[in-house]
């Protein structure tokens, strides 16, 4: 059985960011080997479109960010969107029926599941979905943005915490 991961990069004021944090190349590497292991991706249509930039070669890409677009173009995606018409290669548009396609991949796969989109991964908080959530925290205070827990915090217990590059904390909660 698989379970939902929730993780993201943050600020210590609890924002998200993607274009705000500076990933140095021991978080960028431990990015790529995440992303290798996984056994998919769900996305929220925001995230999506922002990663949608992986889809396509960049001749001033260096050998990480290569193998980053592999492992990225590697592993099944489904997309959450009302508004979206298609989606890209490897991946599936889910309109309609969420918990019901997640519950069911849930039960058909193994590992680990990536979770990505504050607001999708809300959605997934409510009907009990997310197994586990993972802080990627970085010493920035943006002062607004997206709260990486777009409604309230679940009850959550602490079971992990790690150091990764130089300046970025990992830590992991499952529900309380």
């Amino acid at each position: 059985m698989a379970k939902l991961v929730f993780g993201m990069n943050q600020s210590l004021d609890g924002y998200v960011d993607h274009l705000a944090f500076q990933t140095g190349p021991a978080l960028f590497r431990h990015w790529i080997e995440h992303v290798r292991g996984l056994a998919g991706s769900v996305y929220g249509r925001r995230v999506y479109e922002l990663m949608r930039y992986w889809d396509d070669d960049d001749p001033e890409w260096d050998a990480e960010r290569r193998d980053f677009a592999m492992a990225w173009r590697s592993h099944p995606k489904w997309i959450v969107s009302s508004s979206l018409k298609s989606v890209g290669p490897n991946a599936t548009l889910v309109r309609d029926g969420l918990e019901a396609v997640l519950r069911g991949l849930k039960a058909r796969l193994g590992g680990e599941i990536a979770v990505a989109g504050p607001e999708l991964a809300q959605s997934l908080t409510a009907v009990g979905l997310i197994d586990e959530y993972r802080l990627y925290l970085h010493p920035v205070v943006l002062g607004r943005g997206t709260p990486f827990f777009a409604g309230p915090r679940p009850p959550l217990r602490l079971v992990g915490n790690d150091l990764l590059g130089e300046d970025v904390i990992r830590l992991t909660y499952v529900p309380a």
